[in-house]
């Protein structure tokens, strides 16, 4: 290398050294926020939200504080900040990513390291349209933290993640649930406090509760008004399974946290959970029974109470210990709770989700949630990886680390890097390259087997790893009487392995890491006979079932299932192929299999019931076809099973004489097909709920459609305010004729009827 040269990278280097160590030892200010405060006031006439906002913050940087920045939705209009009582500058700036904008404030004076910092912001966010994130309309309120309806330093797009602390929330009006202990206010208002760390939100509905008894008096469901009984039955089952599951990691991480835990049936919003709150889909309190989709979400959340509640997760790539360890903890208690089968049907779960994304994956503690891979990897993932430790340990040593971490993390909060520190110390350097090589790297293992070949009275496999890490792992053998061999291997990075397996007997299939404790680039090779990839099957079965070749959809479907019998989307597949090729007996053994599991899918529910329902009335059986796909439209599934179910549900009921029509919601259906042919705003609005339906509203008024008549198919009432109606529709737009079913979603306040949605629109 020429001497200038050598000498200008020495230069380089040593420019880059000498500003990575200034910048680390610059002192800067660091806000934690230790307590929210606010009071929130929805006014519905101006659709407007109204509040106020106190932080209580410290600064727990190295260096004095002169600034504030907080975050809020972009839309806020912030009117007034104070410090210590005093009147405090401000200047908001579009953020460089999401609806969010960037407010910093000026401080009257520097905040030291460790000081305190308290500041009263006061602001409005306009509400022009409902969603499942924010909401004012009569039917009730809706805030939730992804709205960014309440100011903070962070978001969970930033690599720490959002803002958690105790929280205080004064909301105007009645109906209100949050977290934490509800208390009575002097004006009225209904208040919460949360002890444990959270992020402010609310809900206002008009609530039926339905409480716990025993060890779960603490636990209460709440249905919107005027649910069906069984509703209350299944809200019932629900509140025990949260008992079991907060009992279950009572018994792991020590005592439950002491927090009302609330089960909350909503129309929008599910999925989301806080601090014991957890809302629920209100098909989850209509199904005939328990499924996977609801026990994993009650499960992590009581797992949550422990892991981000009463132990806040501080710092970078705590979403590996917030969402994957309790992913990891959730299958736990699932297998505990329902056995091994399903608790395999959600790893299997896990594995679909995260193959999808790995070649685009970002490392696990690197990745937030602006990645597009995020939800998929974090959860997924995450909790493969736990699951790997937790082998590697041992059960009862990996559980007294995580134990003993959550106890001393309770003050400060608990970080990622020192769960690797303390897993490091147990594990050593090997353990310290397995979570280096899972946590700050992209997935590069791929494992595979060669075809046995017999020697003597045994047989041997070859076996290769692509991956830059030593797996140590076991290899599988199934001999043709059925019998299975297991042995442990060691197979180096990027190198070859062997699997002996003592046994003098034919093997027909051979196996390498048959529990899948290894996150890996590809699945299908782990096998021979090679397997057919389980994503890749069900796209292709699912396809061949879409162009009606059931024969071929069938054979996809059975190839998948005779090495994973558990992925009840290939049965599901398959009754609906055998029911296409008219097998009718076949086909009813396999949508009964599809109920028989302890926890099956919503799809499977629904499906199940469908193919039942559809050979129900193959048979003449009218009323049990009916009552079959009813259980399938309160399955509450997905979209195409969704529209089968109230198709089947209508054919059924019409041939044993059994449709209902209420001519209230007849009249009414009729005044709005005149208010949408009128395109005028001001005939229409007054019949759609506040904040629903905007699009749709101003796209009646743009194009004022020639024809809009509406057949009512049948109406059902879903409580006391909330009904649906089947509808077929014939339209006429800018020339274009077109007709087909929808789903009608009406309100009635009053004698009052209003249009809240417009569900499963099939006009073509």
């Amino acid at each position: 290398m020429p001497r200038t040269l050598a000498v200008l990278l020495t230069t380089i280097v040593l420019l880059v050294f000498c500003s990575a160590a200034a910048a680390q030892e610059e002192a800067r200010a660091a806000w934690q926020i230790t307590r929210f405060d606010i009071n929130a006031n929805p006014r519905l006439a101006q659709r407007v939200l109204a509040a106020t906002a106190v932080l209580n913050a410290t600064n727990v940087g190295r260096g004095a504080g002169s600034s504030f920045t907080f975050r809020i939705n972009a839309k806020a209009s912030i009117k007034s900040v104070t410090v210590g009582g005093a009147n405090a500058n401000f200047r908001t700036v579009n953020e460089s990513y999401g609806n969010l904008q960037r407010v910093i404030v000026t401080l009257p004076a520097a905040v030291a390291s460790d000081a305190a910092l308290v500041l009263n912001i006061s602001y409005t966010l306009p509400v022009e349209s409902n969603t499942g994130l924010a909401a004012i309309s009569s039917a009730g309120s809706q805030f939730l933290p992804l709205s960014f309806w309440y100011p903070a330093p962070s978001t969970p797009y930033t690599a720490k993640g959002a803002d958690t602390a105790p929280v205080r929330i004064v909301v105007s009006g009645t109906g209100v649930i949050s977290s934490g202990l509800q208390k009575s206010d002097p004006s009225g208002a209904v208040v919460f406090e949360n002890a444990l760390n959270g992020q402010p939100f609310f809900l206002q509905g008009d609530w039926e509760k339905v409480d716990g008894s025993g060890d779960n008096k603490s636990i209460s469901a709440f249905l919107t008004r005027g649910s069906p009984v069984d509703d209350r039955k299944h809200a019932e089952a629900l509140i025990a399974l949260a008992g079991s599951a907060r009992a279950f990691y009572a018994g792991l991480l020590g005592a439950a946290p002491e927090v009302p835990v609330r089960l909350v049936s909503v129309r929008r919003g599910a999925g989301f959970d806080d601090s014991g709150t957890v809302l629920l889909e209100s098909g989850a309190f209509r199904r005939a029974q328990l499924d996977s989709t609801t026990a994993l979400l009650i499960s992590e959340a009581m797992a949550r109470l422990w892991i981000g509640a009463q132990t806040p997760v501080r710092s970078e790539g705590g979403a590996v210990l917030r969402e994957g360890l309790v992913r990891f903890l959730a299958t736990q208690f699932i297998e505990k709770q329902f056995g091994r089968s399903a608790a395999d049907a959600e790893r299997i779960h896990e594995r679909l989700a995260y193959s999808a994304v790995v070649l685009r994956e970002a490392p696990l503690s690197k990745v937030t949630a602006l990645d597009p891979t995020y939800f998929s990897t974090v959860p997924n993932k995450g909790a493969m990886v736990w699951r790997l430790i937790d082998q590697r340990l041992g059960r009862d040593v990996f559980v007294g680390i995580i134990r003993e971490m959550l106890a001393s993390g309770k003050g400060g909060g608990l970080t990622l890097a020192a769960v690797r520190n303390a897993l490091n110390q147990r594990g050593g350097d090997a353990m310290k390259t397995l979570l280096d090589h899972l946590l700050d790297q992209a997935t590069d293992v791929d494992l595979l087997i060669g075809l046995p070949q017999q020697r003597g009275n045994e047989s041997a496999s070859a076996l290769r790893n692509l991956g830059t890490i030593d797996v140590m792992t076991t290899a599988r053998a199934t001999t043709a009487g059925g019998e299975q061999v297991s042995v442990d291997v060691t197979v180096p990075a990027r190198n070859f392995g062997e699997a002996v397996f003592k046994t003098s007997a034919r093997l027909t299939r051979v196996e390498i890491d048959p529990e899948k404790l290894y996150p890996q680039l590809d699945y299908a090779n782990d096998s021979m006979p090679r397997a057919p990839d389980l994503r890749d099957g069900l796209a292709e079965a699912t396809r061949l079932l879409g162009t009606q070749d059931f024969v071929k959809a069938e054979a996809a479907a059975r190839a998948l299932l005779a090495n994973t019998p558990q992925v009840q989307e290939a049965s599901i597949i398959l009754g609906r192929a055998l029911l296409g090729q008219n097998r009718v007996d076949e086909a009813e053994k396999v949508f009964r299999s599809l109920l028989a599991p302890s926890l099956p899918t919503p799809a499977a529910i629904a499906w199940a019931n469908i193919g039942l329902g559809e050979i129900s009335l193959k048979k003449g059986q009218a009323a049990e076809a009916a009552s079959r796909f009813n259980d399938a439209v309160r399955a509450d599934a997905e979209y195409a099973s969704s529209l089968a179910a109230r198709s089947g549900r209508i054919r059924a009921e019409t041939a044993a004489n059994l449709l209902q029509v209420d001519p209230a919601i007849r009249t009414f259906i009729g005044q709005l097909d005149q208010a949408i042919t009128s395109g005028k705003k001001v005939e229409l609005e007054p019949r759609v709920v506040s904040g629903e339906l905007v699009r749709f509203i101003s796209g009646v008024v743009g194009t004022q459609p020639e024809i809009w008549r509406t057949r009512i198919l049948r109406t059902e009432q879903w409580d006391a305010d909330l009904f649906a109606a089947d509808v077929s529709l014939e339209t006429k737009e800018l020339g274009k004729e077109q007709s087909g079913t929808a789903l009608y979603i009406l309100s009635r306040n009053n004698g009052n009827w209003k249009l809240v949605g417009i569900d499963l629109f099939e006009v073509r």
